[in-house]
C-alpha cells in the first residue's frame, strides 16, 4: 500500500491546528528505556507524526515483559527491545527516521546521546544513577526532560500526576532522586539551614509524572518470603498494562506538547 502522510496524520493537524504535523515531523525525541512505559511512548510518538526517534535499551525482549511491555510478542521473545520498537514505529510511520542505541543510559555516555540534539528526553529508565545523569545533562544542554517515575506496584491510572518534581508524592524513585540531587548537586532543598520545613517548597526544575497511590507490595515480599524481590524496578513489584501504558501515553503527550509549543503552534505554558 502507498503511503498517504496525509491520510494517516491529518487529524493530528485537525486537532493542534494547522503546522502541527510539521513541526512533529521536524522533531526529534529521545527515549531511555524502551520497557513498560517507554514502548507505549514510542507507540505514541510514532502515532503522532514524531519525525525522528531516538530509542536506548540494552535489554532483549522476555516472556514475563508480556503482561506490560507493547513490543512483547511471543514472536519477538529474544529480539532487541529498540529493534523491534523501531520495526513497529516503521509500520506506524514508514517516513519516520528511527536510531536504536544497544546500551544503557550512564553518566559515562549521556553526553554523547546528547550530542545528537534531541527536541526533547523521554527518561523511561528505572535506574537512579541513569536517572541523576539524565536530569544533570539535559538541564546543562537545555534539553526539555520528562522524567517518569514508577509504575511497579501501583493499580489507579487515574492517580497519575504531572508536575515539579519536588511536588511527587509515593514514588520511592523519584524520592531517591530528588534527595540525592538536594544532598549531592545543589538543587533547591525543602527546609531551611536548620532543618525546618519551608512554608513553601522551591521547584527543582524537573517536569516529572508518577503516581499518587501507596505502592503495593507483593505478598510474599512484604512478608519476608522471597528475597529475591528487590528493588525499585517492575521487575521487583507486580505490575500491570493499564498502570505502564497510562505513564507512557502522558510522558508522549508531554513531549508533543514540548515540540508544539516550541514551534508555536500551541501557546507558551
Amino acid at each position: 500500500m502507498e503511503f498517504d502522510a496525509e491520510r494517516r496524520f491529518g487529524g493530528v493537524d485537525r486537532l493542534y491546528g494547522q503546522g502541527a504535523v510539521q513541526a512533529l515531523n521536524q522533531a526529534h525525541v529521545m527515549v531511555a528505556g524502551i520497557g513498560g512505559v517507554g514502548t507505549w511512548c514510542v507507540e505514541a510518538l510514532a502515532r503522532s507524526a514524531i519525525g525522528e526517534l531516538t530509542l536506548i535499551d540494552l535489554d532483549h525482549i522476555a516472556e514475563s515483559n508480556i503482561n506490560r511491555q507493547l513490543h512483547a510478542l511471543s514472536n519477538t521473545l529474544g529480539q532487541s527491545k529498540t529493534v523491534a520498537m523501531a520495526q513497529r514505529a516503521q509500520q506506524i510511520n514508514p517516513a519516520v527516521k528511527v536510531h536504536c542505541i544497544d546500551d544503557f543510559v550512564d553518566p559515562d555516555n549521556i553526553q554523547a546521546l546528547l550530542a545528537s540534539g534531541p527536541t526533547v528526553f523521554v527518561d523511561c529508565t528505572d535506574q537512579v544513577v541513569a536517572k541523576i545523569a539524565i536530569i544533570l545533562h539535559t538541564k546543562q544542554a537545555q534539553v526539555p526532560l520528562v522524567l517518569c517515575g514508577g509504575a511497579g506496584g501501583k493499580t489507579d491510572p487515574l492517580s497519575l500526576r504531572s508536575g515539579d518534581l519536588s511536588l511527587a508524592k509515593h514514588d520511592a524513585l523519584l524520592n531517591r532522586i530528588r534527595s540525592q540531587l538536594r544532598k549531592q548537586h545543589g538543587f533547591a532543598r525543602a527546609s531551611d539551614a536548620q532543618g525546618k520545613a519551608l512554608k513553601r517548597t522551591p521547584r527543582m526544575g524537573v517536569h516529572a509524572l508518577w503516581f499518587e497511590q501507596e505502592t503495593r507490595l507483593p505478598q510474599a515480599w512484604s512478608a519476608g518470603r522471597d528475597g529475591s524481590l528487590q528493588g525499585l524496578a517492575c521487575a521487583g513489584y507486580g505490575s500491570g498494562i493499564t498502570i505502564t501504558a497510562s505513564m507512557g501515553m502522558l510522558a508522549a503527550d508531554r513531549a508533543i506538547n514540548v515540540v508544539l509549543r516550541q514551534a508555536g503552534v500551541l501557546p507558551s505554558a
